[in-house]
């Protein structure tokens, strides 16, 4: 049995082959249709969500399946212990999928599980967006090998799985990252990275994006911070050092670097908006792939591939 909580015990060719059977279920979606028939996936969101619960229930329903919904807060994980809970939930599901505030609740989970459990986002990981994101560069790239991503925002759970993901398929990826979110802090992963070769970190942004094919921002702010009163001091600090790094017309002067951001987006701040729509921009293709991606995720971890 496999989880996929982050990319630490994937190797590169797992992960590639999630990819490539990505672009075929949306190439050939026939040929899918019914393969997870009879299944029933678990949603469990503690995070709010829009394209997490959207393409994971759709990707199981054109798959044949069928998809749980449950809020945290209108559940017993909020009351109980999440292992308890969790193998109770092993005994009628097939497959889990939870968008937790804490990684080591994601771990907790994933230990008493018997079945496969995915990490649909939490403070230090986003394995699932990185997927999708790596599905969308082959798309229009044509390869994964020597793409260059260069990654400008606050280094987070998103930025960690980005890093993971491009070392481990061949990508070169540079982090301008003036700000680090402290429970993103994962010090194993940054050294793994760094023995590749293909990892770099500066804060010359004009520099990094000189050679990028790829620019990839996402919120200065986590989401679940953006509008709490306790985190207004902390957010506003946050804008006013980072406004250097936004995203805009004026930064990327004579760049040709596809555009990516992995939504929410919170337009004038680490992206402007004409950037958003411009003709390099491929966010919402990249947010179409979570779906594709999704399914890829759950034909692998139910060996139906």
């Amino acid at each position: 049995m496999q989880h996929l909580l982050n990319f630490k015990s994937w190797t590169p060719q797992q992960i590639t082959k999630i990819i490539d059977i990505a672009i075929d279920a949306k190439n050939n979606p026939k040929k899918w249709r019914n393969t997870l028939d009879g299944k029933t996936l678990c949603m469990i969101f503690q995070k709010t969500s829009t394209r997490t619960r959207v393409s994971f229930e759709v990707a199981m329903t054109q798959l044949g399946g069928h998809a749980i919904f449950l809020d945290w807060r209108a559940t017993n994980f909020a009351i109980a212990d999440i292992q308890d809970e969790t193998r109770y939930l092993s005994r009628n599901v097939d497959v889990i999928m939870a968008r937790l505030m804490k990684h080591a609740d994601m771990k907790a989970m994933a230990e008493a599980a018997t079945v496969p459990t995915i990490n649909g986002c939490d403070d230090k990981y986003h394995p699932c967006q990185a997927l999708a994101d790596l599905m969308t560069i082959k798309e229009k790239k044509g390869k994964l090998a020597g793409v260059k991503l260069v990654y400008v925002g606050v280094h987070n759970n998103v930025c960690n799985s980005l890093i993971e993901a491009c070392t481990k398929t061949g990508m070169r990826i540079t982090t301008v990252t003036p700000i680090k979110h402290p429970p993103a802090h994962d010090p194993e992963l940054i050294e793994d990275a760094k023995k590749t070769g293909l990892y770099e970190t500066t804060l010359d942004v004009k520099k990094a994006l000189k050679e990028a094919d790829i620019v990839y921002t996402d919120t200065w702010v986590d989401m679940e911070l953006f509008t709490d009163p306790k985190f207004k001091e902390e957010k506003e600090k946050r804008i006013k050092q980072m406004m250097p790094y936004q995203i805009n017309a004026q930064l990327l002067k004579g760049s040709s670097a596809l555009v990516m951001h992995d939504m929410p987006i919170h337009r004038g701040y680490e992206i402007s908006p004409e950037i958003i729509n411009a003709p390099n921009s491929i966010i919402f293709d990249q947010a179409e792939n979570r779906l594709h991606s999704e399914k890829a995720i759950l034909l692998t971890l139910l060996n139906k591939i």
